[in-house]
Parts: structure tokens; sequence; C-alpha cells
């Protein structure tokens, strides 16, 4: 039975990240014709509608909280991070841009040890070592341009690592359904402040092509959400990478791009980085350990 959990939440991974790719693609698309306050506006827009059904089962007991300023806090960097993601999409190559974004979980040993005093262990410690050198062979110090925009992209690695921590800070007090329920809510209301002076009216394409992007990458959050209810998350974690299988066929494919042999030997490091932050510590550590 447990393999079989296992052996399906690694099928549901893999159609999520193939999914999650494929509304990267949609963003690169319509980042050439709107802007990306549009974009960030419509994925948080039907992650709202997608929870439609939860708010009306569970009523006025999924607004009752008393850490807001964590619900809010949560989605003002989760929107930032998606404002840095989007943007890096549209203007490198894309399997870079998803290659910058698996950088995340490198963050977050480092905020939780700063924010919540959790101690890192010799494992993480070592995964953040070889993870950031990956990342400074990608961010290639020689191509200017590609450097400002992927550093955008880190940065928003690092504000959804922040976000990560701060679902930890509250998850001991709230349910995970209110967690969803406020970011999908104020998320979309903070990303719909810029449309004052940012809105251009879509054509009928790009509106479909929106819907579509949305609807995509809220069944890819489910999926996954729903692969990581099934298995040990270390078990299958790893299959979070078919994500750049995914991204370089659609960059070779639509948009021609090659990948640069400084982008393949970091992306070699953050892979056994990431292998790393799921060796389990001894029983002896704290469970504080990543």
């Amino acid at each position: 039975m447990l393999a079989s959990n296992t052996l399906r939440a690694a099928l549901l991974l893999l159609i999520a990240e193939f999914l999650l790719a494929s509304m990267g693609a949609i963003i690169k698309v319509l980042a050439l014709e709107l802007p990306n306050e549009m974009i960030v506006f419509f994925r948080n827009l039907f992650g709202l509608i997608a929870i439609l059904p939860l708010i009306i089962t569970m009523g006025k007991k999924l607004f009752i909280t008393n850490r807001f300023h964590l619900h809010l806090l949560r989605a003002t960097v989760g929107v930032s991070a998606m404002y840095c993601f989007f943007y890096s999409i549209g203007h490198i190559a894309f399997a870079e841009a998803m290659l910058v974004k698996l950088s995340a979980p490198l963050f977050i040993p480092i905020i939780a040890y700063i924010w919540l005093k959790e101690r890192i262990s010799i494992w993480s410690k070592a995964a953040i070592m070889i993870g950031f050198i990956g990342v400074a062979i990608i961010l290639d110090p020689d191509a200017s341009e590609f450097t400002l925009i992927a550093l955008i992209g880190l940065g928003g690695a690092g504000l959804a690592s922040l976000a990560k921590v701060t679902i930890r800070k509250m998850g001991t007090t709230e349910p995970s359904a209110r967690i969803v329920f406020y970011f999908a809510l104020l998320s979309s209301i903070i990303s719909s402040v810029p449309l004052i002076w940012a809105w251009v009216t879509p054509s009928w394409f790009e509106l479909g092509m929106l819907c579509l992007m949305g609807t995509i990458g809220t069944i890819g959050q489910l999926m996954m959400t729903k692969a990581y209810t099934l298995a040990v998350p270390g078990r299958v974690a790893p299959f979070t990478y078919a994500s750049l299988v995914y991204a370089s066929i659609y960059g070779w494919v639509f948009w021609d791009e090659q990948l640069r042999w400084a982008t393949l030997a970091g992306s070699l490091l953050i892979f056994i980085a990431g292998l790393l932050t799921l060796k389990k510590p001894k029983k002896s550590t704290t469970s504080g350990d990543e």
C-alpha cells in the first residue's frame, strides 16, 4: 500500500510539474503582449475561483483567525515572488528561468534559522553551499543582461521561500483550508491594485490564454498538494526537477532555445543540493533540522 501511494504520488507530481511548466510556457507567450501585472492577477483570480466550493462548504469559520498579519505577510511575499518569477520567464530562456526557481529550497533553512530559530543540519549546510555555487555558475557574470534578470528570478525564489516559512510559522494554529483561503483572497486583492495603471484590454485569444493559464496552474497546484499528502515529501520531491526537462523541451520546440554549458553544470549542482536536503538527520538531532 505504501509503495502504491508513493507511485501514485510520483505520477501526480510528474503531471503537476508538466501542467506548471505548461503554465509557464503560456506566461512566456502572454508576456509578449500583456504586462506582468495582468498575468499575475489572472493567475491569482483563478486560484480564488478554484476554492469557491471550499468557502461555500466551510462558511464563516473559514474567516476566523488571530493571525491575519501572517496571512497578509504570506500573501504579500507570495505575490511579489510571482511578479519576479513571471518577469524572468518572459525575459530569459525558459528552462533557465525554471531552474532559478528551483533554487527556492536553498533559502528555506536560512530563513527558518533566522526567524524560527531552527538549527541547520550538516546536510542542509552542504546543500546550501553546493546549491548556491550552482546558482552562481548559472548567473554567469560575463552575461550582464542575463545576470540582472536571473537575479530578479532568484529574488523571487527567496520570497517564495519566505512565504513557505510563514506557512510553517502559522501552521501550528491555522488549518490548511484557512491558509489556502486567505492566500487566494489576499493575493487576488493585492495583485488587482496595479491594474489601476497597468490594465490592457486583452484580445479574445489573450483572454483565452489567461483562462487556460489560470486553470492548468490551479489544477497543477492541487495535484501537487495531493501528491504530498499521499507520500512522504522526501521520497517524491526529486520529481519536481521534471519541470526543468519539460521547460527545456518547450524552450527548444517553440523558441529554439539551447541550454548553455554553464546552465547544465549549475543545474547538476542544484539537483545534488536538492537531494542532500532530503537526507534525514539522525534521531539525536532536533526536529528543526531540514
